[in-house]
C-alpha cells in the first residue's frame, strides 16, 4: 500500500502529523510530500481530519500494542505499580524513537475514546478509573515536551519519577 497514492498520503501524514500539531499541517503540504494532488487526498480520506484519523488509528494501535505487551510481560503475579511504570516508559521510548511527538502527544478529539486512559485503567484496576485518566496526561504531557524542546532522557526521567500504588 505505501507505493499507492492512498500509501504515500499515510506515509506522508504519520511524519507531518508526528512533527507538527494538526492544526499547522497543511493539505497542499501534505499531498506535496506524498507526491500527489490535493484531489487524492480528498478521495481517499475525504478531508485531512479523515486522512489524520486513518493515520491516528494505526500509530496509536502499534502504541497500545506494545503497551499491553509490556504490561503482559511482567506476569501476572507480578507488581502492576511497576507493570505500568515499564508500559509507560516503553510507550514513550516508542513514540519517541518514531517522531509521534504530536500525533500521539494530542488526547483524542470530541468523542473519540481515549484508548490510553482505558488501557491504563484497565491495567491499574481496581484503582478507581480516573488514574488511568491521569497516567495517560502525564504521559502525553512527557511527549509534549519532548516536542517543544525538552531533552528526551529528562521527560522519560519525569515518567520514571511518577509514583504510584496501585491497590490489589
Amino acid at each position: 500500500m505505501s507505493t499507492s497514492p492512498k500509501g504515500r498520503l499515510a506515509l506522508a501524514a504519520v511524519k507531518k502529523f508526528g512533527d507538527r500539531p494538526f492544526d499547522e499541517v497543511t493539505v497542499g503540504e501534505l499531498a506535496a510530500a506524498a507526491g500527489v494532488t490535493t484531489g487524492a487526498l480528498y478521495h481517499h480520506f475525504d478531508s485531512k481530519l479523515g486522512l489524520y484519523a486513518f493515520v491516528r488509528e494505526d500509530v496509536e494501535r502499534r502504541l497500545l500494542d506494545r503497551m499491553e505487551g509490556a504490561t503482559a510481560a511482567a506476569g501476572e503475579g507480578a507488581d502492576r505499580s511497576a507493570a505500568v511504570a515499564t508500559a509507560l516508559l516503553v510507550g514513550f521510548d516508542f513514540a519517541v524513537r518514531e517522531g509521534f511527538l504530536h500525533i500521539l502527544g494530542a488526547p483524542p478529539s470530541g468523542a473519540e475514546r481515549d484508548r490510553l486512559a482505558d488501557l491504563l485503567s484497565a491495567a491499574t484496576a481496581p484503582a478507581p478509573a480516573v488514574l488511568g485518566q491521569v497516567l495517560a496526561a502525564a504521559w502525553r504531557a512527557a511527549l509534549a515536551a519532548v516536542a517543544t524542546g525538552t531533552e528526551p532522557q529528562q521527560a522519560r526521567a519525569a515518567l520514571v519519577a511518577l509514583q504510584f500504588h496501585i491497590p490489589s
